[in-house]
């Protein structure tokens, strides 16, 4: 089949799953002319595991996706059946919003915001090759030839590379719920030099709602305040349909237990490596099998259809064991199964390949998202490809590129983390894996970031202007609490006393009297209104500012120590070789990450303090020696 010139562009993104669409939108956003290239398109932002989006760390990156001007939280908050906020009785830095997806409400919704998109074109096609010029891409070929060239290129093929579906001893080529897998992009990747790994992840059965006995479960309903995970989102959904529980027992551990020899994890047919914070029914019985049961959420997918998604079964055993763990689960006894489960290998990129802008070294304009850099979770991809359409976009309208640091967002801990130190399984956002977690919480997103989401040129004038006014009003009524002194009249001991905190023997300024554990903003405003006009977010995003005072600032020490390293640039194509003092393992991982700067190499695995030391002093001394050529 012949060549030929099918058009040309700005940016080019392939695939449109939770990363393409945050790129291609982002690009659009800012002005470059973008195109989609996409396998089908009725798979665009298809969810296929779990229908929800949120949950700890990642709820938070939703957040902060929606604060840089990102789609995923205005698209949920519009499509979501149930809305929960995790961790509420815990500090704020781990609160996160949960949101159950109508799977089918939330594709149909994001296609039309593409299709809607100025500067956004989106054509079903498959890409089987780039056009590479001196290491260089300068556009992609389809499956018919048709080329397209652009300035860059985006790749979120998330689990279609290569992508091959197990169930028990059956194993064919597919992409994700029987779609087209990614076969010659996945070769092409690796002829141009580039190190892929082999990764796994799973889902589990579908069953019939009908056919549940949920007088067997416990119920799991939304909560009745109403949340929302975008900061434009002015309308709530209130009809919430519930989630269910129950749990797996000893029963279900010894159907697994006599059929493990089916299971292709343990007979070695699965060669690739599955995430360990998800792990599939029969991996959690094997590690935990002093544990008698686990969690089993029936979660619906949508308001228009009966298929319940069984969250906490993902397995690849064959369907007849998979009918067997099913019956033997309370409510499941007699579950009509719709859709067996199944495990996916899939070809991803080594991440530490990459730039912290998630431009590829070996090509230039080259950019990589989503699942192909290792990681697992629609949040994650969407996080990573917000960040790479933006940046495309940057390079080409000539443009500032943008990196999030560790304490800017958790966006920024997910790229740094995969870009520095790899992943050798499919990763997963933890709150854990942030040091300034207490900075990047769900509450404070905007703060944070809307400047960074403006100045790209994603944030609406008008947007901008509202959240101006939300700053401002916050450190006005800040400001206004510590300049107020509260006396210990009749009144205010009231409130005190009421609270079951120690009366006032002096005179206490407003914030110090927040500060106590048990007083409220509200508390304090009936004692000291305020003329200023606040919401019950601004309330909150008062009162926690004020409470965790001294573990901010301890914070924010912390981070100015570390803008100090990340300041400290490292030269580029220094040679890493002519350091004398390094540690052999140091001089290789250096020159496989080639850090930006002295954070970024201190945090490499396999780079000590020693070797850091040696480094500083390499650099400030000016003799540089260069890798020649």
């Amino acid at each position: 089949m012949p060549n030929f010139e099918a058009g040309s562009f700005d940016v080019i993104v392939i695939g449109a799953g939770h990363a393409g669409a945050e790129a291609a939108l982002a690009a659009a956003g800012m002005g470059a002319k973008t195109l989609v290239l996409t396998i089908n398109l009725d798979m665009i932002a298809f969810m296929p595991c779990n229908p929800s989006i949120g949950g700890p760390a990642k709820g938070i990156v939703v957040r902060e996706i929606d604060a840089l001007g990102g789609a995923m939280g205005r698209v949920i908050d519009k499509t979501h059946i149930q809305m929960r906020m995790l961790n509420t009785g815990k500090g704020p830095a781990v609160r996160a919003l949960r949101a159950q997806a109508d799977k089918v409400l939330y594709q149909a919704e994001m296609k039309r915001l593409m299709e809607e998109q100025d500067n956004l074109s989106i054509h079903q096609a498959m890409v089987e090759e780039l056009i590479i010029e001196e290491n260089e891409v300068k556009g992609v070929i389809t499956q018919v030839g048709a080329i397209y060239r652009a300035s860059t290129v985006i790749v979120t093929t998330g689990t279609f590379l290569r992508g091959e579906i197990i169930i028990g001893d059956l194993k064919y080529s597919s992409g994700p719920n029987n779609q087209q897998p990614s076969l010659k992009l996945a070769d092409n990747l690796r002829d141009l030099g580039f190190d892929l790994v082999r990764f796994k992840t799973g889902t589990p059965p579908r069953v019939n709602s009908k056919t549940i006995d949920y007088s067997k479960t416990e119920i799991q309903p939304g909560d009745d305040v109403a949340r929302a995970f975008s900061y434009e989102t002015t309308e709530y959904i209130t009809d919430q349909l519930p989630c269910w529980l129950t749990y797996t027992n000893e029963r279900t551990h010894q159907v697994i237990d006599e059929n493990l020899h089916l299971s292709p994890m343990y007979s070695g047919m699965i060669k690739g490596t599955g995430p360990r914070y998800c792990p599939s029914i029969e991996d959690k019985v094997v590690r935990f099998n002093d544990k008698p049961r686990h969690q089993i959420f029936l979660e619906p997918e949508g308001r228009n259809t009966r298929e319940v998604y069984v969250q906490g079964l993902s397995t690849s055993l064959p369907e007849h064991v998979q009918r067997k763990l099913l019956e033997s689960i309370p409510g499941l006894e007699k579950a009509e199964m719709m859709r067996a489960g199944y495990a996916i290998e899939y070809d991803a990129m080594v991440p530490t390949q990459l730039w912290p802008t998630l431009e590829t070294k070996k090509i230039r304009n080259l950019y990589t998202a989503g699942q192909i850099n290792g990681t697992s979770g629609y949040e994650e991809a969407a996080g990573q490809g917000l960040m790479a359409g933006m940046n495309a976009a940057a390079r080409s309208l000539n443009k500032e590129e943008i990196i999030l640091s560790r304490s800017d967002a958790y966006i920024g801990v997910l790229i740094d983390d995969l870009v520095t130190k790899g992943t050798n399984e499919p990763y997963r956002l933890l709150t854990s894996r942030a040091e300034y977690r207490l900075l990047l919480r769900h509450d404070n997103a905007d703060l944070r970031l809307t400047e960074i989401g403006h100045k790209a040129g994603l944030i609406s004038e008008e947007r901008y202007s509202r959240f101006v006014s939300k700053k401002q009003r916050i450190e006005d009524e800040i400001k206004r609490l510590r300049q107020t002194i509260i006396k210990p009249n009749e009144e205010t001991q009231s409130v005190v006393r009421e609270k079951g905190g120690t009366e006032l023997k002096d005179g206490i300024r407003g914030n110090d009297l927040m500060k106590r554990p048990e007083m409220t903003y509200d508390d304090i405003a009936k004692l000291s209104p305020s003329t200023i006009e606040l919401t019950d977010e601004m309330k909150e995003q008062i009162e926690i500012q004020v409470k965790y005072e001294g573990y901010i600032e301890k914070s924010l020490l912390q981070v100015d120590k570390l803008k100090k390293m990340e300041n400290k640039k490292i030269p580029d194509h220094i040679d890493f070789d002519a350091i004398s003092g390094l540690a052999t393992e140091a001089k290789q991982k250096l020159k496989e990450v080639r850090p930006l700067s002295i954070a970024q190499a201190s945090r490499i695995s396999g780079v000590n303090p020693a070797d850091i030391s040696i480094l500083l002093v390499y650099i400030e001394q000016g003799r540089i020696a260069k890798i020649s050529g």
